[in-house]
C-alpha cells in the first residue's frame, strides 16, 4: 500500500480492475475513485483500444491487455475482477497466489463448486475476499433489515418475489451475450439479476436451509433458461418463493415480506419507496440509491481492510448465494 497523497497517515489501497466493461462505467469504477483511502490505479481489458478509451475518459493512470501484469505488479495492492462469471475462478486463484485482497463481481461463479473453490483458496491464504452483492450495503435495504431486526412486522413468516419482463432487442436478435449462454449462466438472466435478490434475502432473513425449483426455456431464443420458479426455507423457519420470467409482455418486480404483525414491500431493482404496513397503518419511506451504486459497498471494503468494520458481502456469503441458486436450478 502506498502513503496517502493527501498527506495523512492512512495508507492508500491501489486497486486494479480486471475487465473494465459496462458494470465499471458508472456502477463501480468511479466508486473506487471516490472512496478516501482507495485509488483506481490501473485497468485491464483484452481489447486494448477499449482499455485506452476507458482510462482516458475516467482519468485512470494505466491500462493493459495483460491481467497477469497487474496481478503480479507490486504497485497494485488489490484486484477487482469484473469479467464474465466463467473466468472468475481462473483470475481469483491467480490473485490469491499473488497474496492480494480481491473483490469479485456477482454472480461469484457459474456454479457453487467453483464458488466454493474460490472461497477455500482465499481462506487458505488468509486473504480478504469480497463479492459485489452491493445491495447489502445500500441504505434502503439496511432500513429494511432494521425494521425486521427491530420486530416492526413481528416474526417473519414468508417472503415472495415476482419478477418478469419481455425479451430485449439483443435477445430477439440472438446477439452474443454471456447472460444467456448456458455454459456461463445456466439460469440465464436469473443468474445475473435474481442472484441480487436471493443474496439480499439471505442477508435480511438469515441463511437458507433448503431450496428447490423448476426451470424452463419458453422462447428458445438462447441456450440458457428464461423462466425459473423456486421455493426455499430459511434456517430461522421463514419460507420463501419466487418467480422470474424473462419471456413476458410487461415489466413487473415486487417483493413482499410478511410477518406475524405486518408486512414490508419493496423492489430489488426499482427505486420505489419502501412500504411498511402494521396495525398502526401504512408508511412509505423513499431512500434513493447513489449514482455510483456500489459506493457504499466499496466504502465498506475500505473499512473492512482497515479493521474498522465487517463487510456484509464476503466470499462466504457469496458462496452461500451460489449454493442457493444452484439448489433452485437443480444443479445440486
Amino acid at each position: 500500500m502506498s502513503d496517502s497523497a493527501r498527506g495523512t497517515s492512512r495508507p492508500v489501497v491501489r486497486w486494479a480492475i480486471i475487465g473494465c466493461g459496462d458494470v465499471t462505467e458508472v456502477k463501480s469504477g468511479p466508486a473506487y475513485q471516490q472512496t478516501e483511502g482507495f485509488e483506481l490505479a490501473a485497468v485491464m481489458r483484452r481489447n486494448g483500444d477499449k482499455a485506452r478509451d476507458y482510462v482516458e475518459r475516467h482519468g485512470v493512470p494505466r491500462h493493459t491487455t495483460d491481467a497477469d501484469e497487474l496481478i503480479q505488479d507490486p504497485a497494485i495492492d488489490a484486484i477487482y475482477i469484473a469479467t464474465p462469471p466463467d473466468s472468475h475462478r481462473f483470475y481469483a486463484e491467480k490473485v490469491a497466489a499473488a497474496g492480494k485482497p480481491c473483490c469479485i463481481e456477482k454472480p461469484m461463479a457459474p456454479c457453487y463448486a467453483d464458488s466454493r473453490a474460490i472461497l477455500e483458496t482465499f481462506e487458505r491464504a488468509n486473504l480478504p475476499l469480497f463479492v459485489a452483492y452491493y445491495r447489502r450495503s445500500l441504505p434502503r435495504f439496511r432500513q429494511v433489515k432494521t425494521w425486521i431486526d427491530e420486530g416492526a412486522i413481528g416474526e417473519v413468516r414468508h417472503v415472495t418475489w415476482q419478477m418478469h419482463r419481455p425479451p430485449g432487442q439483443r435477445d430477439l436478435n440472438r446477439a452474443e451475450n454471456w447472460r444467456t449462454e448456458a455454459v456461463v449462466a445456466p439460469g440465464g438472466y436469473f443468474d445475473d439479476v435474481a442472484s441480487h435478490g436471493l443474496d439480499l434475502f439471505a442477508y435480511l432473513l438469515g441463511d437458507v436451509a433448503d431450496a428447490s425449483g423448476f426451470t424452463v426455456n419458453q422462447q428458445g431464443l438462447y441456450s440458457a433458461k428464461d423462466a425459473v420458479v423456486g421455493s426455499w426455507v430459511h434456517a430461522g423457519g421463514a419460507t420463501g418463493c419466487g418467480c422470474w420470467n424473462f419471456a413476458c409482455h410487461t415489466h413487473k418486480e415486487r417483493v413482499e415480506i410478511i410477518g406475524s404483525k405486518g408486512k414490508i414491500e419493496f423492489a430489488v431493482f426499482q427505486d420505489v419507496p419502501l412500504e411498511l404496513t402494521t396495525a398502526e397503518g401504512r408508511r412509505e419511506l423513499a431512500i434513493e440509491n447513489p449514482r455510483h451504486i456500489q459506493l457504499y459497498h466499496v466504502r465498506n471494503m475500505r473499512d473492512h481492510l482497515l479493521g474498522l468494520a465487517q463487510h456484509p458481502s464476503t466470499g462466504a456469503t457469496g458462496a452461500h448465494t451460489s449454493w442457493f441458486m444452484d439448489k433452485i436450478l437443480g444443479q445440486i
